[in-house]
């Protein structure tokens, strides 16, 4: 099993990044901060106003190491890695079954319920820790709505649009009851919808910016295993859309980003002075609060559970890159479907 490696965030304005020798070197105001190995690293986001040297993005390709630049409030601009890896065949055959829209369905279908799953075991879990603080027959009603989905058996003769209507119905009944699973600063963290491109509130900044750190993990996850991350099943092509990735992120989302997102919130490890809204009315985090939640995130990797499929125990982290190669591994042939991550 492949090692995960960290990825290095690098949030601080008029940071320089460059190469020294085998390290990648960080200066701020002119003076070096950090130098770190570059075999400990798999990948560096840059957010905001951060620049790096010709010299360092070539060693950086060479080294297998992806960089990424992100706007302050997480917005995708532009990536470097170097040759593409893997095998040409596995992604022809990639190609192919993302080209029939029967198998696409079936792909799609594992990703939504798992999705479900995990959103209900987030309602459940709430209801079961904090009966008492919640709108419990809210929570229970939305519980009770995913459940019947997921009996639906969304594999069996059901067309992607039908499959798509279901996530969306799915979705738009989770986020109505997000609001319930806040607990604390409820007059800083009010939720009534999910908003983005850009977020205008608290929570919905937080969440977009979560997503975009997962979906970072995710498609590098993807790419090192040799599929082709843009090429989907849920969600179709669409140039400059990354959609093997946002199938594979399902998934997760409710067991990495929108617990984390409640967490960070409930236990007041973020304040609602970490955000700033722009005349646009867009909401941005402030840099001391985007490294929390850096922070926060990369420690969440590190935790342990059991893997429900390969029966193992695996750090959190993880989890992206066997999912890649449990997709894979279908893709090929080698396993008579794909197994998708249900937290339990």
């Amino acid at each position: 099993m492949k090692k995960f490696l960290n990825t290095l965030f690098v949030t601080t304005p008029g940071a320089y990044l460059f190469k020294d020798g085998l390290t990648i070197a960080i200066k701020v105001d002119d003076q070096v901060k950090m130098r770190i190995p570059v075999h400990t690293i798999a990948g560096i986001v840059c957010f905001g106003q951060v620049s790096c040297s010709p010299y360092l993005m070539a060693f950086c390709a060479e080294s297998n190491v992806s960089v990424s630049f992100l706007t302050e409030n997480g917005r995708f601009l532009a990536r470097v890695r170097g040759p593409v890896s893997g095998n040409v065949l596995l992604r022809r055959q990639q190609f192919r079954m993302a080209d029939d829209t029967s198998i696409s369905a079936k792909i799609a279908a594992s990703c939504v319920t798992a999705k479900l799953v995990n959103c209900r075991t987030v309602l459940d879990r709430a209801l079961r820790d904090h009966k008492e603080k919640i709108d419990a027959e809210s929570l229970k009603a939305v519980s009770e709505r995913l459940s019947n989905y997921i009996k639906k058996d969304l594999s069996d003769d059901h067309s992607l649009d039908e499959i798509r209507g279901i996530e969306g119905d799915a979705a738009h009944r989770y986020f109505s009851v997000f609001d319930h699973l806040i607990l604390a600063q409820k007059e800083s963290f009010v939720f009534k919808g999910r908003n983005r491109r850009p977020p205008i509130d608290n929570v919905n900044c937080l969440l977009s910016y979560l997503y975009t750190i997962l979906s970072h993990d995710v498609r590098s996850a993807l790419e090192s295993t040799g599929l082709d991350p843009s090429v989907g099943f849920l969600h179709r092509d669409r140039p400059g859309r990354y959609g093997l990735a946002l199938d594979l992120m399902e998934e997760f989302r409710p067991f990495i980003a929108d617990r984390l997102a409640l967490s960070l919130i409930n236990l007041r490890q973020i304040k609602k002075e970490g955000f700033v809204k722009k005349e646009s009315g867009a909401v941005l985090m402030n840099d001391d609060t985007r490294k929390i939640v850096l922070t926060a995130y990369q420690t969440r990797k590190q935790e342990e559970i059991l893997h429900p499929f390969i029966n193992e125990k695996i750090q959190v982290g993880n989890l992206f890159h066997i999912q890649a190669l449990l997709l894979a591994r279908y893709i090929r042939g080698d396993i008579d479907g794909y197994p998708p991550f249900i937290w339990k």
